[in-house]
């Protein structure tokens, strides 16, 4: 009998270890998909991955630097700096994972050739995503900015406004729901893939596979070395993970790593 227990403590010990968990704060599309199919890898290492799906921008963050969550997968470093600095957070990047080209899209227009003056046009009204957005409307010619490699830029840096663009800032998430209300709306496109727009074939002008806002794995600086997250990463950084966001997004989403 206590052959039997000691054994039944070991294996109960052993799965408590195998069972160890790794709570992701992640948006739904891309970033949960790719957690989901890292999943079972991760199993294979001793790893539960417990992938908590959020539709903002902050809470994932809050929830991390207090501690309910581990880590979260869903934002740029630019975004993440800025957090920081605004919350007084101590969140850390751990890993590059990809980039989700940004894009301007129209449910009124079919390009950009023919912009009517005085066009609405939609940005995040956060500060990293919404400089991120002018950088574009002047990368397409829409409008010429104070400093066009400020990432902060905001709609008080226009220098020349040729179209009298009205610019509305609205929280990135309702942006894709507000596409018809506007004549041109600047969607991320973890938004975007969600309403189910097709970033490389709907939207009007998007960014270059060269863009600096690759998609990281976060986590507190006390926790960056942790073995869970360790594995984590690697999983996330794979020529498996490589290949199914080639396949699976077909260049809206491109690997980072």
């Amino acid at each position: 009998m206590k052959k039997i227990v000691a054994v039944l403590a070991l294996a109960t010990a052993f799965g408590a270890h195998a069972a160890e968990k790794l709570s992701v704060a992640a948006t739904a599309v891309p970033h949960a998909e790719i957690l989901e199919f890292v999943k079972p890898t991760l199993a294979e290492q001793g790893v539960e991955l417990d992938i908590k799906v959020f539709t903002d921008y902050v809470q994932p963050n809050l929830q991390v630097a207090e501690g309910r969550l581990d880590s979260n997968f869903f934002q740029h470093k630019p975004y993440l700096d800025e957090f920081n600095k605004g919350r007084g957070t101590d969140l850390v990047s751990v890993a590059n994972v990809h980039v989700e080209p940004f894009g301007i899209y129209s449910s009124k227009l079919e390009s950009l050739d023919n912009i009517p003056s005085r066009a609405t046009v939609a940005i995040p009204n956060d500060a990293t995503n919404g400089g991120r957005a002018l950088l574009l409307l002047a990368k397409a010619g829409l409008i010429t900015l104070k400093d066009d490699t400020n990432i902060l830029s905001t709609p008080r840096d226009i220098a020349d406004n040729p179209h009298k663009l009205r610019i509305r800032e609205l929280e990135a998430a309702t942006l894709p729901r507000v596409l018809d209300q506007v004549d041109l709306a600047l969607i991320n496109t973890n938004y975007a893939l969600e309403a189910g727009l097709n970033p490389t074939t709907d939207a009007l002008a998007i960014e270059g596979e060269d863009s600096p806002y690759a998609n990281i794995l976060v986590t507190r600086s006390d926790n960056k070395g942790a073995e869970a997250v360790g594995k984590l990463v690697n999983a996330l950084q794979s020529d498996e993970v490589k290949a199914f966001i080639e396949e699976k997004y077909k260049g809206a989403v491109v690997p980072a790593f």
